[in-house]
C-alpha cells in the first residue's frame, strides 16, 4: 500500500487530475494531496481562483519536474459573465466601480463582438492577481489602495463560443492559452461594449490533455484517501504530457538517458518528445538535435 510504505511512496510519480470546488485555493487542494498521499512533491499545474471549479492538474512525486512543461497547456473554460457593471477586481468579489445601462442585443451581435477577441491580444492582467511587481504580489498591493499598473501580456484567444444570453448574462466557452485571464477578457468586453461587465461564473473544462471526464471529485478523493484506496486515480507521469510524440527506449538506452547521453534517432523525428522504457515508464524528456540526428535528454525522471 502505498501510504504505509516508504520505499513505495518514494517511487510515486504520477498525475491526480482534481474537479476543485469552489471555496478553495489550489494550494488548499495541493494541502489535501500532500496529507492523504503523505507525500510532499505535489504542485498543481495552474491556479484556480477560489471561487473558480473545475479541473486542477496536480503533479506528484518526480513528476512534479514536469509542471513548466504542462503549466504551459491550453486551457479551456466555461464563464458566466453579467453585464451592465464594473468591478475593481473583475469578479464578483470586489467593489462596484461603474454601473451602466445595458445595451438591446440580439446573440449574433454580442457574438459579433466576442469575435473580436480571438486571436493573439494583449491582455492587462487583472489587478487583483497573483502577479509580482517590484517583488510584491499585485493583489497585495490593491488591497493597501496602492496603485497597481500591470504591463500587458501577449495571450491567445482559439475560440470563443457563446452558449447563453440572457440579459444581462452571458454564458462562454473561452478555449485560451495558458496565461489567459477570463476575469480580464469579462472586463474587456464591458469596456468594448461600453456598459462595463465582470465575472460571476467560472468553471475550467480542460487543462492540457485532461478534462472534467479525468477528474475525481475532491470529496471523493478524500474518501479514498481513508480508505487508502487513492492510487486507482494516479495516472501515469507519461500520460501528463500525452499530445507529445513517444520514443520508446530500450534498456540500454535508458541507461544511457539517465547519464545524460544521447541516443539515436529514428529518420523523421523533431522537436520533443517523451523517452519511454518498455515498462511504460516516463524515463525523460527529449529535444531532436538536427545536427547529429540525435535524441538530447532535457529532463531526466525515471531513476530506479
Amino acid at each position: 500500500m502505498f501510504k504505509r510504505d516508504e520505499s513505495m511512496l518514494n517511487a510515486v510519480s504520477g498525475v491526480l487530475v482534481v474537479d476543485k470546488p469552489i471555496g478553495m485555493t489550489s494550494h488548499d487542494v495541493v494541502q489535501v494531496i500532500r496529507r492523504g498521499t503523505g507525500i510532499r512533491r505535489a504542485g498543481h499545474t495552474g491556479t484556480l481562483d477560489p471561487r473558480a471549479s473545475g479541473v486542477l492538474v496536480i503533479l506528484v512525486g518526480p513528476a512534479v519536474r514536469l509542471s513548466e512543461y504542462v503549466s504551459a497547456s491550453d486551457k479551456r473554460y466555461q464563464a458566466t459573465v453579467r453585464l451592465g457593471s464594473s468591478t475593481d477586481t473583475f469578479d464578483g468579489e470586489g467593489r462596484i466601480t461603474k454601473t451602466s445601462p445595458v445595451p438591446n442585443m440580439v446573440e449574433a451581435e454580442l457574438d459579433s463582438v466576442l469575435q473580436t477577441f480571438i486571436g493573439v491580444i494583449e491582455q492587462v492582467p487583472p489587478p487583483y492577481s497573483a502577479i509580482k511587481v517590484d517583488g510584491r504580489k499585485a493583489y497585495d498591493m490593491a488591497r493597501e489602495g496602492e496603485e497597481v499598473s500591470l504591463e500587458p501580456r501577449k495571450i491567445e484567444v482559439y475560440s470563443l463560443e457563446l452558449l447563453e444570453w440572457n440579459s444581462p448574462e452571458l454564458v462562454v466557452d473561452v478555449f485560451c492559452s495558458s496565461g489567459t485571464y477570463v476575469r480580464s477578457l469579462a472586463n474587456d468586453l464591458g469596456t468594448k461594449l461600453g456598459c462595463g461587465a465582470h465575472l460571476v461564473g467560472l468553471r475550467r473544462t480542460k487543462s492540457g490533455r485532461f478534462t472534467l471526464r479525468d477528474a475525481v471529485p475532491l470529496r471523493r478523493l478524500q474518501e479514498a484517501f481513508a480508505n487508502n484506496t487513492w492510487y486507482k486515480y494516479l495516472i501515469p507521469a507519461a500520460e501528463a504530457l500525452g499530445d507529445w510524440p513517444a520514443v520508446e527506449l530500450d534498456a540500454d538506452q535508458v541507461e544511457l538517458i539517465r547519464h545524460g547521453h544521447r541516443v539515436l534517432a529514428e529518420p523523421g523525428s523533431t522537436g520533443w518528445a517523451r523517452g519511454i522504457s518498455e515498462q511504460g515508464d516516463l524515463v525523460a524528456l527529449l529535444q531532436f538535435d538536427e545536427a547529429t540526428s540525435e535524441w538530447q535528454p532535457k529532463k531526466v525522471l525515471f531513476q530506479s
